[in-house]
């Protein structure tokens, strides 16, 4: 381990400092909610596949093959995207990222609503994907890049809310709109948001940690300065003095070179090597068990309980709902209890629920739902934490590469735990569908208790030097 000695680093220390002062203002909530409606619409976009499914089974005479690869095409591009847009927005800026995903998602959902075929919609599909998979790993890097340490937390998980509630909007849109208009006209209504990117280049600076570590120091202490004086205005009081002591760690891990590490290199070298296995662990146990589940339960309502359609769908929905108060109580409790806590406690009581349900047998829909929807509160509390959690554990000159590997194996969990639990329950025990997912849970809560830091209350540059 090597001291960095760099001459820019002063000023990291001080734009850190800078931000650690600042208190909560209009300022900060304006380019929170900009950025949070891009998420929003990326979010929007990313389920509308599975409403347009029907007719264009129908328009095309798909084969179950073929619609299968419909389907998960755009998985494959979100993996894709998450691993290509960390990198990039490590080396060309956080916001030029989010503009770039947000133009290529509306031009790809003009060029879906213009498909003549599986094929051309599949191609386009993958575009899409790679605009959506990177569009949220970064945008959670620069929100919580922009955010003191007091109360990060609440802050950034308050709008991380702004995904699931994009996943809910677009299922209710979808179902009014395709059945009235045609799906092609769903994918036009959703190019519509591609004006945000306009919006987010005039009005949400580029992050002053990230410009101070590329160099860049005139444009960072401009920004800083300007950041200062919008939140000077809004809350119409003098700022408090910055701490004579800036927040930062005792130095950076170096390379081979002698030079820090960065890079994929940075992410497995010293105390990051670590955190990239762990973060990468947890996000791939959440993921897998939470679209185990969601993507499975309304064919196992039907099938196995003999439900009819609307009530299976029913059903389902109230299971996503709880577990949306369980992104909430999380984000209202995470700052207090702690990171590493809650993704414990979280990912313990959803292993608990699921062999609770196994063992019960699963014998009725009601004990489905009921045991489910307890689950969900668990696992969907869990996996938006780690939207805060996975920038707070790496530095800003990896920071985005870093989320975005946590976003790479999200979507894996996304497409391997759909994939294991239609194995499973082809054999015709949907008990043993549950003991698996709560076994992969657990597995998920071990690695957080033995490999998991805690970083809440502390300032970035203190947790990730």
């Amino acid at each position: 381990m090597t001291i960095d000695a760099s001459p820019d680093l002063a000023l990291r220390a001080a734009i850190a400092a800078r931000f650690e002062r600042l208190p909560m203002s209009r300022w900060h909530v304006t380019v929170r909610l900009i950025v949070g409606a891009v998420t929003f619409f990326e979010a929007f976009d990313q389920l509308l596949i599975a409403y347009a499914l029907p007719q264009m089974r129908d328009e095309w005479h798909l084969t179950t093959s073929a619609t299968t690869w419909l389907l998960t095409v755009g998985s494959i591009g979100m993996l894709a995207g998450a691993l290509l847009s960390g990198r990039l927005a490590d080396r060309i800026g956080r916001v030029k990222v989010i503009v770039l995903c947000v133009g290529l998602s509306s031009l790809a959902n003009l060029a879906l609503a213009a498909t003549t075929s599986p094929d051309s919609f599949m191609a386009v599909r993958f575009v899409q994907g790679l605009a959506i998979g990177g569009e949220v790993p970064v945008a959670a890097t620069f929100i919580a890049e922009i955010t003191r340490s007091h109360r990060r937390g609440r802050f950034v998980l308050l709008y991380e809310l702004v995904f699931p509630a994009g996943l809910t909007v677009g299922a209710l849109v979808a179902a009014w709109v395709v059945p009235l208009l045609g799906w092609r006209w769903m994918y036009v209504i959703a190019a519509v948001p591609g004006v945000l990117c306009v919006l987010v280049q005039r009005a949400v600076p580029e992050s002053p940690r990230w410009l101070a570590e590329h160099g860049r120091d005139e444009e960072a202490a401009a920004v800083m300065s300007r950041i200062e004086a919008e939140v000077g205005r809004a809350t119409g009081e003098p700022l408090p003095p910055v701490p004579a002591t800036p927040p930062v760690g005792p130095g950076r891990p170096a390379g081979p070179s002698g030079q820090a590490a960065d890079g994929l290199r940075g992410l497995f070298t010293g105390r990051y090597r670590r955190r990239t296995l762990v973060i990468g662990a947890l996000w791939f146990t959440g993921y897998f068990v939470n679209y185990g589940i969601t993507s499975w339960l309304p064919t196992i309502y039907r099938n196995r309980y003999d439900l009819t359609l609307s009530d299976a769908l029913l059903c389902s929905t109230v299971t996503s709902c709880a577990g949306l108060l369980g992104c909430l109580a999380v984000a209202l409790t995470v700052d207090r209890a702690g990171r590493r806590r809650v993704i414990t406690v979280s990912l313990t009581g959803s292993a608990v629920v699921l062999f609770v349900l196994a063992c019960l047998g699963a014998h009725t829909p009601a004990q489905v739902l009921v045991w489910t929807s307890l689950a969900a509160v668990f696992l969907f509390g869990s996996n938006i934490c780690l939207y805060l959690y996975t920038p707070e554990l790496f530095p800003t000159r990896m920071r985005a590469l870093g989320s975005s590997v946590g976003g790479a194996l999200n979507r894996l969990g996304v497409i391997l735990g759909p994939i294991v639990v239609g194995m499973v329950y082809a054999g015709g025990r949907v008990s043993l569908v549950f003991a698996v997912l709560g076994a992969v849970a657990l597995a998920g809560a071990v690695v957080a208790v033995f490999g998991a830091d805690e970083t809440a209350g502390r300032a970035l540059e203190e947790v990730s030097p």
